[in-house]
């Protein structure tokens, strides 16, 4: 009994540190030639300092990171692109450019 005890004990202590945050990417357009994206994770985690990335043509047309506002604002590009957070290892999204209103 004292070891299901230490067991359950243990795993409820360490569930937290199973839980993972996932990305969160929102892009609009402005109205005005330009393209808003907000970035997060599903935690309350800032974005700010995540890179981000716009993609066209499988060029780097943009590279830069989330402001401390977790968004970032970009000329709209002619053509197909991709928006795209990278924040590393498994929480990386893309948004084609045909998803963005």
């Amino acid at each position: 009994m004292k070891k299901q005890a230490l067991t359950l004990a243990a795993l409820l202590t360490l569930s937290p540190f199973a839980m993972a945050h996932t990305a969160l990417l929102s892009c609009f357009d402005e109205g005005d030639q330009t393209i808003t994206c907000e970035g997060g994770f599903s935690d309350g985690s800032s974005a700010s300092g995540v890179k981000f990335l716009v993609v066209q043509a499988g060029k780097n047309i943009v590279e830069t990171k989330f402001n401390e506002l977790n968004s970032v604002n970009f000329p709209k590009p002619e053509g197909d692109y991709e928006a795209i957070f990278d924040a590393g290892d498994g929480h990386n999204i893309v948004i084609k450019s045909s998803n963005i209103n």
